[in-house]
């Protein structure tokens, strides 16, 4: 009986050893990638990335550059020029965690040897620095993502520094993409690019960026060599090519399926168009030109027996209140619009032309032709149908014997429209130019100045105070009315 004990025993352990021996092939779960593809983080990092990008055009762009404005506000508001504590902390939090994704992407494609993935990670990392350094300023870069070695506590960089690593980055970036490689993993929700035409239009998106960018610092041209590098690119279009139709566009478009839904796909009516209407300076510029982007950017009221467009005003008293519903505002169709993930378009290109043509360097056309183009582009862009003597029309026909000032604030007036949910590239604009000159309302306190800069997310006090205290003195002082490096 002990014999046949043993026996049994010694069975059963030889079971449980096979078992124990093909234990972890038993527990591994056959549709769980066992590595990473760049494609994987591609796609997902698209997605979040022009989601926070357009939520700031509408809730910090819009209402700043009097697009929209609250129905109602008591003693604050954007409208009235105050930024108040933590304003865009959520873009500060999302950019950074996007930058871990760009490293990741980068660090992958690298080791698979995928240069195209590589140029594209390095376009989102220009992309994403530009809004964050141009939002508040001095900010961490050189130290932003190296959590993973040791580095908890990232210095500030100054912003002048960070443009001058964006544009090594860009010119990087167009050199590693090459248009005999397609995306081999996949990925890529923008231009889809598994084929040359594709990554020849994300070559000229890094181009337009670096264009967009160059301009963006051009009053510091001589401290950092900003015509040397426009002329190159604008001199050499098969090394640099750019945007050169709508067809380029750099827009996220939703799919419309899950997960991938316009953000504002189920926004509330109250939330979306009962609380918010567009301003008066806004709709009433659109009025006077009957221009039809109207009719897809904004509803109608009933005034009169007559279905009109009306806006309220922006930066208005502590006491006024608007009726619900008694003004225009957005309209619906763009919550559901796949072309509203904008990053930058050929509409904003042939106005970026325009002046620089303007200021005397050599494009393929005229400052009147790029300016006729970018507003023909952006019509285009929202599939609007312009009428053939638009272009011709009072307050749009472009004047080319006005002065150099004059014909600027044409150029910027129209690129202010272009710019219709395209992140914070009007309130860039607007300090660098001072154009368009916008109204101020009856309710702003006289101490409020238009804003130059967001403050730095208060939690950053706590997480990382010494680098912030050092970031603060340098730029003299973390208020809305210290200007960044490019602005000074």
């Amino acid at each position: 009986m002990k014999y046949l004990i043993h026996i049994v025993a010694f069975i059963f352990c030889l079971a449980f050893i096979s078992c124990t021996d093909d234990f972890d092939e038993y527990n591994t779960d056959p549709n769980r990638p066992k590595e990473i593809y760049p494609g994987v983080i591609l796609g997902q990092l698209q997605y979040k990335f022009v989601n926070t990008a357009i939520t700031g055009a509408r809730g910090f762009t819009h209402e700043l550059m009097q697009i929209s404005a609250p129905r109602s506000s008591q003693n604050y508001g954007l409208h009235r020029y105050h930024i108040a504590p933590n304003t865009e902390s959520g873009l500060w939090t999302a950019m950074y965690s996007y930058m871990t994704d760009i490293e990741d992407l980068y660090a992958i494609a690298d080791r698979l040897g995928e240069d195209n993935y590589k140029g594209i990670a390095l376009i989102y990392k220009s992309l994403g620095y530009s809004i964050l350094t141009d939002t508040f300023g001095d900010i961490p870069y050189s130290q932003a993502t190296k959590a993973a070695e040791g580095v908890f506590l990232p210095e500030f960089d100054k912003q002048k520094d960070i443009y001058v690593q964006i544009f090594k980055d860009l010119e990087t970036a167009n050199a590693l993409l090459d248009t005999t490689d397609p995306l081999i993993y996949g990925g890529d929700m923008v231009y889809d690019a598994n084929d040359a035409e594709g990554i020849l239009k994300w070559k000229k998106f890094c181009n337009s960026l670096k264009l967009r960018l160059l301009l963006r610092i051009f009053n510091k041209d001589g401290e950092i060599n900003v015509s040397e590098q426009i002329t190159k690119i604008l001199g050499d279009p098969t090394t640099y090519p750019v945007f050169s139709s709508i067809e380029d566009d750099a827009i996220f478009k939703y799919p419309g399926s899950f997960p991938y839904f316009n953000p504002y796909f189920n926004a509330r009516t109250l939330n979306w168009r009962e609380g918010t209407y567009f301003t008066e300076y806004f709709i009433n510029f659109l009025n006077d030109v009957e221009d039809p982007r109207r009719a897809i950017w904004s509803t109608t009221v009933e005034k009169e027996g007559e279905d009109v467009y009306i806006g309220i005003k922006s930066g208005y008293e502590s006491d006024v209140e608007y009726q619900v519903n008694d003004h225009s505002s957005y309209n619906d169709n763009l919550k559901t619009l796949p072309e509203l993930g904008i990053m930058m378009t050929f509409a904003e290109l042939e106005f970026i032309k325009a002046e620089l043509s303007l200021r005397g360097f050599s494009t393929e056309k005229s400052v009147k032709e790029h300016y006729e183009g970018g507003i023909e582009a952006s019509m285009a862009q929202w599939r609007a149908n312009m009428p053939e003597e638009f272009l011709e029309r009072e307050k749009i026909a472009f004047r080319v014997e006005l002065s150099f000032e004059e014909q600027l604030e044409q150029i910027m007036q129209q690129k202010y429209f272009a710019f219709f949910f395209n992140d914070y590239q009007a309130w860039f604009e607007k300090r660098r130019t001072g154009y368009p000159v916008l109204p101020r309302g009856a309710g702003i306190p006289a101490e409020n100045q238009f804003p130059s800069r967001v403050t730095y997310p208060t939690y950053l006090q706590s997480l990382n105070p010494q680098a912030l205290e050092s970031a603060t003195a340098s730029m003299g002082g973390d208020n809305s009315n210290i200007k960044v490096w490019w602005e000074r």
